[in-house]
C-alpha cells in the first residue's frame, strides 16, 4: 500500500503559494496606491526587494528578540518626510487591508512598533524629527520621529537653564515615550513628559490632521498617556520646557550585601518618595563579583540627580538618609545637559553630539535580547522579602538580571489619577523595572530566561500593588494579556491587561477610541479596543 506522501506537502505548497500570491498582490496594489496619491519619493519606500530594506528595518529594532529569521516582516517600510506621506500611507493601508505599525525610536519592549502577525506596513518616522525650541516662551515643537537625546541637545544649544523632564536613554523616540507617560530623573519635581504636553498634531483614520483645538479635549487627553498608536499617527508634540539651575549635582554610591545593602534598600523605600522633590535617587540592583574569591553578591547602586549644589545635597542626605554615608567626594557638580550623559554611562569627555546618534553605543540590560516587566510598590517590602529577592540573582537562568527601583512622591502625589490616562500617582512609593537579558539567540534559551522572569514576577506578587497589580505601559508586557488578531476584542478580555496600565481611565479611553476610530483600524496586541460589549 502506497503512502500518501505527497498529499500534505502539496496542500501546504498550495496554501503557501496562495498566501504568497495574495501578499504579493496586496504589496503591489499598495505601492501603486502610494504612487498615485502621495507624490512620495520612491527613495522613502522600502520593499523586501530593496537593497536597504534590512538595514532600515534593523536600525530601530531595539529588542533583538524580535529580529530573528522567524520574526514577521513588513511588506513595506514607509519613511515619510512630511505629513501628506503619512496621510497617504494610512489611506492606502485601509484601502488594501494592511495593518500599520508606527515606529518612532523602536523601543517598544514587545516589538509592537515593528512586528505584526498579519500583513503590515511600518510608518517609520525617522525623517520627521525637526525640533523648534522657543526659549522666550519656554516651549518646543518636536516632530514625533525625534529622540529624547536629540531634544535634550537642541534645548542645550539655546539655554543652560532650560530642560525637559523625560527619560534617561537618549535613543528613545518621543512619539511612544510621551504618549505612554515618559518618566525620568526630574519626575518628582516636574511630573512626566506627558504632563508637559500643551498641543499635538495627529493624523486620524480618515486622514485628517488635527491639533489640540480641532481634535477636542477627549482625544488630547487620551494621547497623553494612553498610547498614541491606538488613535492615529501622532506627528508632532508641543511641550512646556522647565527651568533648572545652571549647576546640578549627581552621585552614584555602590553598596553590596556585605556593606549593609539590605538595610539600606529597606530604608530607601520610605526615604526616597518623601525627601525634597529637588532630589531624585533610584536604586539599581545587580549581581557582581564578591570580595570573596569565586563568589557572587548583590550590589545596590544609589544613583541621584539633585537640582542644586553639593553642600545643599550633603545637608539634605545627612538629615534624611545618614545611613548611606554620602560624602562630598561621592558627588559631582555639572550642568543639566552633562547629567544627561552621566546617567546612561556616557563618558563626560564625549561631545554632546553623541546625543544625536540614534543607534547609540550605550550598553544597558535592555540593549540586546531581553524580557522586561514592571510593578508598583505601595508599602515597603520587608527585609526578609528583600533577602529572598537576592537569591534570584544567583540562579543560572537569571542571565544578566537588573532591577531598578524608581521613586515617586513629590509633584506626582499632587496630580489626579484621571488628569491623564497615566494613573500611577499618589499612593505609590516607587516603581520596579525588571529586566533580564541574554546573548544566545536560540528559542530554547530565550524561553528559559522568559520563564525565569515570570517566576520572579510571581515571587514578587505579595509585595506589590493589588487590584489591579499595576504596570507601566511603556514597559510593554504581553504576559499581562493581549487582544484578538481580528478587529474585535471584548471589554473583558482587554481589561486583563488594560486595567493594569490605566486603571479606571481605561473606560474613558474606550469611549475616545470608539469616537475617533470606530472600525478599530489602528490596532495591535495591546491597543485600546472600540466600545463593544463582551
Amino acid at each position: 500500500m502506497k503512502s500518501p506522501s505527497f498529499s500534505v506537502p502539496l496542500f501546504l505548497l498550495v496554501l503557501f503559494s496562495f498566501s504568497w500570491a495574495t501578499s504579493a498582490r496586496t504589496h503591489d496594489s499598495f505601492l501603486q496606491c502610494l504612487s498615485l496619491h502621495s507624490g512620495i519619493n520612491a527613495r522613502l519606500i522600502y520593499t523586501q526587494n530593496s537593497s536597504s530594506y534590512e538595514s532600515v528595518l534593523d536600525l530601530s529594532a531595539r529588542n533583538a528578540r524580535f529580529s530573528t529569521p522567524t520574526t514577521p516582516r513588513p511588506l513595506v517600510i514607509v519613511t515619510p518626510s512630511n505629513v501628506s506621506h503619512v496621510q497617504a500611507t494610512i489611506n492606502c493601508s485601509r484601502e488594501h487591508d494592511m495593518q500599520i505599525r508606527i515606529r518612532s525610536g523602536g523601543h517598544d519592549y514587545e516589538g509592537l512598533s515593528y512586528v505584526s502577525k498579519v500583513p503590515f506596513v511600518i510608518i517609520d518616522l525617522i525623517n520627521m524629527r525637526s525640533i523648534d525650541v522657543d526659549t522666550e516662551k519656554k516651549t518646543a515643537w518636536i516632530q514625533a520621529g525625534a529622540t529624547i537625546g536629540e531634544l535634550y541637545y537642541r534645548i542645550a544649544e539655546k539655554s543652560t537653564t532650560l530642560a525637559f523632564p523625560a527619560g534617561v536613554c537618549p535613543t528613545v523616540g518621543v512619539g511612544g515615550h510621551f504618549s505612554g507617560g515618559g518618566y525620568g530623573m526630574m519626575t518628582r519635581k516636574f511630573g512626566l513628559a506627558a504632563d508637559q504636553i500643551i498641543d499635538a498634531h495627529i493624523v486620524t483614520v480618515d486622514g485628517r490632521i488635527l491639533d489640540r483645538n480641532s481634535m477636542g479635549e477627549d482625544l488630547f487627553w487620551a494621547i497623553r498617556g494612553g498610547g498614541g498608536a491606538s488613535f492615529g499617527v501622532i506627528v508632532a508634540w508641543k511641550v512646556k520646557l522647565v527651568s533648572v539651575p545652571s549647576t546640578v549635582t549627581v552621585f552614584t554610591v555602590n553598596r553590596t550585601l556585605e556593606e549593609n545593602a539590605t538595610k539600606l534598600v529597606h530604608k530607601w523605600q520610605s526615604v526616597a518618595e518623601a525627601i525634597d522633590e529637588d532630589l531624585y535617587f533610584r536604586v539599581f540592583l545587580r549581581a557582581v563579583n564578591s570580595s570573596q574569591e569565586g563568589k557572587r553578591t548583590v550590589q545596590a547602586s544609589f544613583t541621584s540627580l539633585f537640582l542644586g549644589r553639593i553642600d545643599q545635597l550633603i545637608a539634605l542626605m545627612q538629615e534624611s538618609f545618614p545611613e548611606l554615608g554620602l560624602v562630598k567626594e561621592d558627588c559631582i557638580e555639572m550642568s543639566w545637559i552633562q547629567s544627561i550623559l552621566y546617567f546612561p554611562g556616557i563618558p563626560q569627555s564625549e561631545s554632546l553630539d553623541v546625543l544625536l546618534n540614534r543607534t547609540g553605543t550605550i550598553r544597558t540590560v535592555t540593549a540586546g535580547i531581553f524580557k522586561a516587566k514592571s510593578d508598583y510598590v505601595t508599602e515597603p517590602i520587608p527585609e526578609i522579602a528583600l533577602e529572598g529577592l537576592w537569591q534570584w540573582f544567583y540562579e543560572d537562568e537569571s542571565g544578566t538580571l537588573e532591577l531598578i527601583f524608581s521613586p515617586y512622591g513629590g509633584i506626582m502625589d499632587e496630580i489626579s489619577e484621571s488628569e491623564t490616562p497615566f494613573p500611577h500617582r499618589a499612593g505609590n512609593l516607587y516603581k520596579i523595572h525588571y529586566a533580564v537579558s541574554w546573548e544566545e539567540e536560540d528559542a530554547s534559551t530565550s524561553q528559559k530566561h522568559i520563564n525565569f522572569m515570570r517566576r520572579l514576577y510571581k515571587y514578587m506578587e505579595p509585595y506589590v500593588s493589588k487590584s489591579p497589580r499595576a504596570a507601566y505601559m511603556n514597559y510593554r508586557d504581553l504576559d499581562l494579556g493581549s487582544n484578538n488578531e481580528g478587529n474585535y476584542t471584548s471589554y473583558t478580555q482587554a481589561s486583563r491587561w488594560a486595567l493594569k496600565y490605566f486603571k479606571n481611565n481605561f473606560n474613558r479611553l474606550i469611549h475616545v477610541k470608539s469616537m475617533v476610530d470606530p472600525q478599530n483600524f489602528f490596532r495591535h496586541e495591546q491597543s485600546v479596543p472600540t466600545l463593544l460589549q463582551g
